[in-house]
Formats: structure tokens, sequence, C-alpha cells
């Protein structure tokens, strides 16, 4: 077996938080997700890989509906389903208990249970009611691990009919104190606007305020909703042109986190994202130009958003992205 298999069999139990004691990287060895992880690397066929996993999710089903399982063993179990649904073997025996686990276990049971929630099921699933009252209560937990596993469920799949049921304890994140719930607020929304618009017009104002947020990661969220927006109607953001062009040229000019930079480029997704909002809102209408030089630099953000640095000049790829977007922006 590779040594690549071998590390990933080893960081597994932590990764998924199969257990919380010390030393659970050794679980690897005896695992039933390991072993199943093991045998099928050693398949030489798909027809051989086909009976493993039949064999494999049999024994699954045979666990999860037998009492005496306990929330522990049913988490790695689902850790065990999840990966032979990776592999496109169905599991919907267990989507009920993933519901469950979510309801009823420890921290570490919740983020599996969450997790095999949010990757068996879609949108519009009937099961996806019986998870909203545990999404309502761990919104107004006052464990932060706890809101930000329900606001990242709700971001991911969320019935639209319930949408009324969560949506003032989501605004509420967007004034937390840690940015991450706040981010994740954010993209909560973003998630409800683009199920039921109608439902989140009251709160663009909030939209607003997160554009400007301390936190550049809480800004960099705000702009999938506008950018949204000013797709369907630029003409009721052209306002806006120029904070966004204040933005590019403090991304450009490297005043975000070392984190946002790639390869040395500052945020190059980032620019890319404003280079499509400017092009949309100055999309015939070419007096944004002006108003991004009346700011503080002299230079258009576009034309800084030319200049990547020396640093980034053995990375081609991604200048030449963001020098695409600029020539996008001007057509």
């Amino acid at each position: 077996m590779s040594d690549v298999v071998e590390k990933t069999l080893t960081a597994l139990p932590s990764l998924l938080s199969l257990d919380s004691q010390p030393g659970a990287g050794k679980l690897s060895v005896t695992s039933k997700l390991g072993s199943l992880i093991r045998g099928i690397t050693e398949l030489t066929s798909k027809h051989e890989e086909e009976k493993l996993i039949k064999k494999e999710l049999a024994a699954i089903k045979e666990h999860v509906s037998s009492p005496n399982t306990t929330l522990r063993q049913m988490k790695e179990i689902m850790v065990r389903a999840i990966y032979c649904e990776m592999l496109g073997f169905e599991a919907s025996f267990c989507y009920i208990h993933a519901i469950k686990l979510a309801q009823q276990g420890s921290m570490f049971e919740k983020r599996v249970g969450y997790l095999a929630v949010s990757l068996f099921l879609r949108e519009g699933h009937d099961l996806l009611l019986l998870l909203v009252n545990t999404v309502l209560k761990d919104l107004q937990s006052t464990n932060l691990i706890e809101v930000c596993m329900a606001l990242t469920v709700v971001s991911q799949i969320f019935p639209k009919d319930m949408i009324p049921a969560v949506l003032p304890l989501v605004e509420d994140k967007l004034t937390h104190s840690k940015e991450i719930i706040r981010r994740k607020a954010v993209l909560a929304l973003y998630k409800f606007y683009l199920m039921a618009p109608n439902q989140v017009q009251h709160i663009h104002d909030k939209f607003r305020r997160a554009l400007c947020d301390k936190d550049p990661g809480v800004m960099t969220a705000s702009l999938h909703i506008y950018l949204q927006m000013i797709k369907e109607s630029p003409e009721n953001y052209k306002e806006l042109a120029g904070s966004f062009v204040v933005i590019l040229k403090q991304v450009v000019s490297g005043k975000l986190p070392a984190d946002f930079s790639y390869h040395s480029v500052p945020a190059p997704w980032l620019q890319m994202q404003l280079l499509r909002i400017l092009a949309l809102l100055g999309k015939e209408d070419q007096r944004w130009v002006s108003i991004s030089q009346r700011s503080d630099s002299t230079e258009p953000g576009r034309e800084e958003a030319l200049f990547m640095g020396p640093e980034a000049s053995h990375n081609i790829i991604l200048p030449v992205s963001i020098i695409l977007s600029c020539i996008f922006s001007f057509i």
C-alpha cells in the first residue's frame, strides 16, 4: 500500500473526530473505516468493489437498526456510510440516523451528524423538516461551534418553506462579536436570497453593513450577494461603484491579511469578483470610471489590478486571469 494511503488512514480518525481521546490516530489500524479503505485500495476490478461495498452496506444497515448501537458507534458508522455514498452506492437507510445523530449527540457526534446530513440530503428532501428544530436550537446556543454548524447546514441545504422560522436568528448573527459567525450568517443569507429573494428584501441595509465589515472575510462573503443582486438590477447599485473601487484598491495595495494572498498575488479571486461587479455596474454607462478617478489614488482600480508585483511573476495563471477580468470589464 502506498505511503499516501497509509498517511490518509492515520489522519482520518482525528480529521473526522472518530475519537476525542488522545492517540486517536492509532484507530486507523483497527477501525472498520480503515479496513474498508484498505480493502478497496487492494481490489483489482469494479465488480469486486461493488461486492465489497454491498457487503459493507449490509453490515451498516444491521448496526444502525440495532437498539444496542451507541452514539459513539453510530458516529463511525455514519463516516463509513459517507464513504460508501462517495463511491456511488446509496445508503438511504442511514439518512434518518444522521439526523438523529445531529439532534442527540455530543459535540463530536453532532459534527459528524451535520456533515452526513449535508452530504446525504438534497434541497427539498422531506427529511430536512426533521432538522429544523435542531437548527433553531443550535442557532440560539451559546456554544460557538454549535452555532457554526447550524449556520453551515443552513447555507447548504434548508427547506425553503422554513426560511421564515430561522431568518430572524440568522439576521441577529450579523452583529455577532465573532467574525466567523458573521461570515457564515452572510453566506446563509446569500443562500436564502437565491432560494427566496423576496424574503430577504427587508435586510438590504444589513448587507451594506456586511460590505463595510472590519473583517475582510465578512466583506468578501457579502460580495456574493451583491454580485447576484447587481446581475439582476445593476441600476439600483450604481452608487456603490465607488465603494467597490476603494475595496479593489485596498486589495491590490496589499492591505488585506497575508492569508488572503495566493502565490504572492493579493486575493486573486476577490479581485476578479470585484472586477466582475464593476463591469456589470459600468455596462452601457462608463461614468463609474470618473468615480474611481476621484478617489484617493490617481489611477482607476482596474488599472491597479493589472499590477501584480514581481513576486507573482513565477505564477502566470493568476495574473493572466486577473488581466482578462480587467479586459472584460472594459468591454
